[in-house]
């Protein structure tokens, strides 16, 4: 089964996955990014302004495969 890493930066911070996820393939690992970036866009905080992450899905040869973005924009309309 192939081997997916999963690499977080929310713009200031990078986190390599150096683990890694045995998936059956590419959907399977852009099921499971998508996961995790709703995981993400459920905790961020209230108070935030703006904030991004992007998750890059790479495989075993490191090539990234799949990216996934998230944006939260809040702003008060007058």
């Amino acid at each position: 089964m192939p081997r997916y890493f999963i690499d977080l930066h929310d713009g200031s911070q990078p986190v390599r996955d150096e683990v890694g996820f045995d998936l059956p393939d590419l959907p399977a690992a852009r099921a499971k990014v998508t996961r995790i970036m709703s995981a993400i866009a459920r905790d961020m905080l209230p108070d935030v302004e703006r904030q991004d992450y992007v998750a890059c899905v790479r495989d075993t040869v490191g090539k990234v495969v799949f990216r996934a973005r998230l944006s939260l924009a809040a702003e008060a309309v007058e």
